[in-house]
């Protein structure tokens, strides 16, 4: 006598939690991308604040170089 019960388990199974895991991986790799995106954004920013404050100091300087210092900045 067959039992038809047992005909739909397969013959490996599943380790428990195996579909939870990979939600919760694919989760965190979503996160943690648009947290490194977002921080990337970010330094990228400041990179461009950094570049535009150089550049006024280097101003500034060659101002006072001109004032105080009695001639021409050579910069080059």
């Amino acid at each position: 006598m067959t039992n038809d019960s047992f005909s739909t388990i397969p013959a490996t199974p599943e380790p428990l939690g195996a579909r939870y895991l990979q939600a919760a991986t694919s989760w965190q790799m979503a996160v943690a991308r648009s947290v490194l995106l977002a921080q990337l954004g970010q330094w990228e920013i400041l990179a461009a604040w950094w570049r535009g404050t150089a550049a006024a100091q280097h101003e500034l300087v060659d101002q006072w170089i001109c004032r105080f210092g009695g001639g021409v900045p050579l910069d080059g």
